[in-house]
C-alpha cells in the first residue's frame, strides 16, 4: 500500500510541474481524494495558495504559469488578449504605473474565483470572448495546444480565421495561446472609451506597420462588432499603414446609423463615429 501511495506522489509531481496550479475538481479527476488532498498538504507535498487551489510547495507562480495551468491542464477556454497580448508580441508602449500587473483574458466560459485571489500584484481582467468573436475559435482551439514539454519555438495554432498563435513561455518553453496582434488589437479597441483613450490607442497604431493583410481580413470579417471594426478602419485610414490598402472593405460588414463613440467629439462622415475634436494636438 505505502508504495502505491509513493507511486501517486510521483505521478502528480509529474502531473504538476513547479509553478503550475490546478483545481481541486482537476485532481479529484485524476484520482486525488479530498483525504489524500488533505494528507499531502499536512505532509508539505502540496499548498494551497487559495482556496480550492493547489500548487507544489515553495513554488513561484507568475501571472504566466497561471494562465498555462488554465490552458494546459486545465483546458478552459481563454486566451491572453487585448493590450496584453500586443505587449507580449511587441506592441505595447506603455510602462503601468505602480506595481499592479493587469492581464486581459478573453474567455467562452466563466473563469474560477481563485483567480484573482493568488496575490495583490497580479489583476486578471476577464472579457466575453464572444462579444467580439462568435465562432468559438477558442474553445475550437484549446485542445490544439502541445504538450507542456514538447513546444520548442514559436508555433502556430492551425484553424480557420481564429486569430490565435502559440506564444511559448519561460525557460521550459511552455504554450501559452494568445491573440494574434490582429485580433489583440481589434480586442484592445473594445475597451474605447470607458477604460482606454484614443490617445493610447493612436500611439498603438503607429507601432501596427508589419500587420498581416490576410490575418487583419479574416479577423475584421468574423468580428460581430460594429463599433470596433468601424473605429479600427478610422484609425487605420488615420494611420497610412501600407496594408490599409490591401483590405477589401466590401467585405466587411460595418452596419449602419451613427455610433456616438467619443462624447462630445465630432462626427466623421465616412465611418459615422464620434471620434475626439483633438488628438495628437490637433
Amino acid at each position: 500500500m505505502s508504495t502505491q501511495r509513493g507511486q501517486k506522489l510521483n505521478s502528480l509531481q509529474h502531473l504538476l510541474p513547479e509553478g503550475l496550479v490546478v483545481s481541486s475538481r482537476w485532481l479529484d479527476e485524476a484520482g486525488y481524494s479530498s483525504a489524500l488532498r488533505s494528507k499531502y498538504v499536512a505532509s508539505g507535498w502540496l499548498e494551497q495558495p487559495a482556496r480550492g487551489l493547489y500548487r507544489r510547495p515553495r513554488a513561484e507562480t507568475q501571472w504566466q504559469h497561471m494562465v498555462v495551468s488554465l490552458q494546459s491542464l486545465m483546458r478552459m477556454p481563454v486566451a491572453v488578449g487585448g493590450l496584453t497580448a500586443l505587449e507580449l508580441q511587441g506592441y505595447g508602449h506603455y510602462v503601468p504605473m505602480g506595481h499592479l500587473r493587469r492581464v486581459y483574458l478573453y474567455t467562452e466560459a466563466r473563469l474560477p474565483k481563485w483567480l484573482n485571489e493568488m496575490g495583490q500584484t497580479i489583476q486578471f481582467l476577464p472579457r466575453n470572448a464572444r462579444k467580439l468573436f462568435s465562432s468559438g475559435a477558442i474553445s475550437k482551439t484549446i485542445n490544439a495546444l502541445p504538450p507542456l514539454a514538447s513546444t520548442k519555438n514559436d508555433e502556430t495554432i492551425e484553424g480557420p480565421a481564429n486569430g490565435l498563435r502559440i506564444h511559448v513561455w519561460g525557460d521550459r518553453s511552455w504554450p501559452m495561446m494568445i491573440s494574434r496582434p490582429e485580433r489583440a488589437i481589434l480586442e484592445f479597441l473594445d475597451e474605447l472609451p470607458d477604460n482606454q483613450s484614443f490617445q493610447h490607442v493612436a500611439d498603438l497604431f503607429t507601432g501596427l506597420s508589419n500587420l498581416s493583410p490576410r490575418q487583419l481580413q479574416e479577423t475584421l470579417e468574423s468580428c460581430d462588432s460594429v463599433k470596433v471594426k468601424r473605429l479600427f478602419l478610422w484609425f487605420a485610414e488615420r494611420s497610412g499603414h501600407s496594408w490599409g490598402k490591401r483590405l477589401d472593405l466590401d467585405a466587411i460588414n460595418t452596419g449602419s446609423g451613427k455610433r456616438v463613440i467619443a462624447k462630445g467629439g465630432r462626427l466623421d462622415p465616412k465611418y459615422h463615429i464620434t471620434v475626439p475634436k483633438n488628438l495628437d494636438g490637433h
